[in-house]
């Protein structure tokens, strides 16, 4: 896995935790609103509050970068110097391939003369 996968699962889990810390505080609000240590309208503001503190925090710290990797063609040289690392019958594919083409590429030159 590439370090790209890495930060991402590192990035989710820290959004994670901080939803989940968010969730956390606002059920512990709403439980001191139910017991009567907060009235309705602190526990609103208290629940505002901490939603905008979680915002700005995740804000602050969280910078998302998205880079789409294109992947490299490969040259004739990488081809040619990977050569030896083809199986019989890869290489058999191949020869077909090629002949095919050099028959197209006759084809095309015989049409051009005409």
């Amino acid at each position: 896995m590439d370090f790209t996968q890495e930060m991402k699962k590192v990035l989710l889990a820290g959004i994670g935790a901080v939803a989940c810390t968010a969730e956390k505080a606002s059920s512990l609000v709403d439980e001191f609103v139910k017991k009567g240590e907060l009235t309705v309208e602190q526990g609103k503001v208290l629940n505002e509050e901490l939603k905008h503190k979680v915002n700005e925090a995740v804000k602050e710290h969280v910078h998302v970068t998205v880079v789409k990797e294109e992947p490299a063609e490969p040259s004739a040289q990488d081809i040619l110097n990977n050569l030896d690392k083809l199986t019989p019958q890869e290489r058999e594919e191949l020869k077909n391939k090629l002949s095919e083409m050099e028959k197209t590429d006759e084809c095309e030159c015989a049409d051009d003369e005409e």
